[in-house]
């Protein structure tokens, strides 16, 4: 297609919403100019089920749950006056703490003022709080974040490094809404433990955010941390960062809150519109459904040309692939589905996989995100009349063109400048995107049983450990093979994993087991217990 015909189909095809500051171009995938018509109906039923679904309708059939983030920024919407008071309240709440926290009113068991937060969760409890801390976070912020998002003990012993004498300092929020996650207890034992060693005592500093009821609130009341924040049943992981989950980390960082869940709100009502060519999420979710085939025959490449962005690929990761990846769809037949994503930000793309994007192996719709305000104050000239932002923007639009010149599409979101307000325009955009776009393809985006699954098999294998070292410990003496231990503990067809388990415990110190090479089959090592 000549520019000429590329700049008619860009006029064409360039959603504008100066309010909320944001810009959707698709004029770079290839659809038919049939496409919108032949779609219209099943965009339109999947618009009336989200409809439903803010209305409170049961959305989440595995556990009988309605699906309600969008209610967190317009509690006038939720459907008891009962819940709209809660999430009112809960705002009220988490701008009253933080304000307490700044102002030294709550003080560490020291008496010192808190500057740190360490905040404890994993997935949507972490990674939400992580982009916006990244994207949203000022190097004069009241509160520095840091973060346990994971089960990796020297991952927390590099962050408690890091913190070091700091931690007297240093406010912990535990992130759990059963506050029965693993890795999350974990951390808070690993934070606790850390706290002990240097004389304080955890609940002095500690938050919980969980739901009433729940491990983690009985642990949290029963002994009196600072404080405990609500997490309903209706706000899944992947959907709760204008939640407590979120908001309490960003206020707490010193973050507009008030700003970034005006940005989401205005976004959702942008989102509501039945017209579709004026609703920019129904238009990405029809750009997935064209680029896929509606079956995840491509892949989504997110490259945001921002640094504060870098994180929004790993957290539409988690959005997407967790709501999108279903085996069954709504009327329980095999179907598969999903689209996979990953991401990197411009220009590092421009040194690193952006040569097979043009040249290889053509599985991939490219989504850029475009930052139009480059910095705050002027910028000086590297070139006569050329800024780094302008050579920013152009590596953004060379790589388009590059892109678009081997047959490969793309569309862009552009905002006007990175803060609060437009992060929460860009997690509204996805949000409702992704339950558009289950709509389409009939599957539901608020269920993971493939996760659930994954935890019910991790707790098989912690029970096969603790099998594997009793008889090791009953056996002190004696070393035996994997295949002798599985066939002793009546678990025959696991001795692979039992020599997994036993090989990663023999090189740490913990359990006293070592390991005896076999140098010639050393799958036929042997193991024995020391202590």
């Amino acid at each position: 297609m000549d520019k000429i015909s590329l700049w008619k189909r860009f006029k064409e095809h360039h959603y504008v919403n100066r309010e909320i500051g944001l810009m959707l171009d698709i004029s770079r995938m290839n659809f038919s100019d049939d496409f919108f018509d032949k779609m219209a109906p099943n965009i339109q039923r999947a618009i009336k089920e989200m409809e439903s679904l803010e209305s409170g309708a049961i959305s989440n059939p595995d556990e009988n749950r309605m699906v309600g983030h969008y209610w967190l920024r317009n509690a006038k919407l939720a459907p008891t006056a009962e819940l709209t008071k809660e999430i009112d309240s809960t705002v009220e709440m988490i701008k009253d703490f933080s304000t307490k926290v700044h102002t030294g009113k709550i003080l560490s068991q020291g008496g010192k003022s808190f500057n740190k937060i360490l905040i404890i969760g994993i997935g949507g409890s972490a990674l939400g709080p992580q982009l916006a801390s990244t994207a949203a976070g000022m190097p004069d912020d009241k509160m520095t974040p840091y973060f346990f998002d994971n089960t990796d003990p020297d991952g927390m012993d590099y962050i408690l490094n890091v913190i070091g004498n700091g931690l007297s300092e240093t406010l912990s929020i535990v992130i759990s809404k059963s506050g029965g996650t693993v890795e999350t207890r974990n951390g808070m034992l690993e934070a606790r433990r850390a706290y002990e060693k240097k004389g304080l005592d955890f609940s002095k500093h500690a938050v919980a955010v969980t739901s009433k009821g729940s491990k983690l609130y009985d642990i949290a009341d029963s002994e009196g941390w600072i404080s405990i924040f609500p997490m309903w049943d209706w706000v899944g992981g992947r959907t709760s960062e204008t939640s407590a989950v979120g908001m309490l980390p960003a206020a707490l960082q010193g973050l507009d809150i008030d700003s970034l869940l005006n940005g989401a709100r205005l976004c959702d009502e942008a989102t509501r519109e039945k017209d579709v060519k004026k609703n920019p999420s129904a238009i990405l979710a029809l750009m997935w459904y064209y680029a896929t085939n509606g079956r995840g025959d491509k892949d989504m490449v997110i490259l945001p040309y921002k640094d504060r962005l870098a994180l929004f690929s790993k957290y539409l990761q988690q959005l997407i692939m967790e709501s999108l990846g279903k085996e069954l769809d709504s009327d329980g037949r095999v179907v598969n589905q999903g689209i996979s994503v990953y991401g990197n930000k411009g220009t590092t793309d421009q040194h690193a996989y952006i040569q097979q994007l043009r040249d290889g192996v053509n599985n991939f719709f490219v989504t850029f995100i475009e930052v139009l305000k480059d910095r705050e104050g002027e910028s000086m000239e590297v070139e006569p009349g050329i800024t780094t932002g302008d050579y920013l923007s152009a590596f953004m639009l060379g790589t388009r063109s590059a892109l678009y010149g081997n047959g490969r599409e793309s569309m862009t979101i552009a905002i006007d400048k990175i803060d609060a307000f437009s992060l929460g325009v860009l997690i509204a955009l996805y949000e409702r995107t992704v339950g558009l776009y289950a709509s389409l393809v009939n599957i539901n985006a608020y269920h993971q049983p493939g996760v659930e699954a994954g935890k019910k098999a991790a707790t098989a294998y912690i029970k096969l450990q603790t099998a594997a070292l009793d008889h090791l410990k009953n056996s002190k003496g004696n070393s035996l093979s994997a295949e002798e231990i599985a066939s002793a503990i009546n678990a025959s067809d696991e001795a692979e994993t039992i020599f997994k388990i036993l090989l990663h415990i023999s090189r740490n110190s913990d359990h006293g087991i070592t390991i005896i090479e076999n140098k010639t089959s050393f799958f036929d090592s042997k193991f024995e217990y020391n202590n």
